[in-house]
């Protein structure tokens, strides 16, 4: 059975006066699309888990610690990670700590934590 796992912030550590962010985007929409991501990849016969981060210089070795707890088919980032300008270093550490701990694994993008599930689908086969 395929593993995936969703690396996105944390969503009790995300700045939400940022402007990148989505307007209205707030912690319980997060956590919602998390939960809404995690159920969608167990309904594709994946096994998925969510590797929260904190927006600071520890998310890559966070990214590397939860990774070698297991075998990942791929790792979904998520755009909170990817998009802010401001956060362009954590994000690349995040990727290169992906690319250290889990180097067979496919790396894919969401654009919400619901769309989680279709993002780790354009690179698995089915279940």
């Amino acid at each position: 059975m395929p593993r995936v796992t969703l690396v996105g912030f944390d969503p009790e550590k995300v700045d939400f006066s940022d402007p990148a962010l989505p307007p209205g985007m707030n912690a319980e929409k997060i956590s919602a699309g998390i939960m809404l991501a995690l159920k969608q990849m167990k309904d594709r016969g994946w096994e998925g888990d969510f590797c929260p981060i904190s927006p600071d210089e520890t998310a890559g070795q966070t990214v590397e610690r939860h990774l070698a707890s297991a075998d990942y088919a791929c790792v979904v980032i998520g755009a909170g990670v990817r998009l802010p300008p401001k956060g362009l270093s954590l994000f690349e550490a995040v990727v290169n700590a992906v690319h250290r701990a889990a180097p067979a694994a496919t790396i894919a993008f969401n654009t919400r934590p619901d769309d989680s599930a279709d993002a780790a689908a354009r690179w698995l086969p089915p279940a």
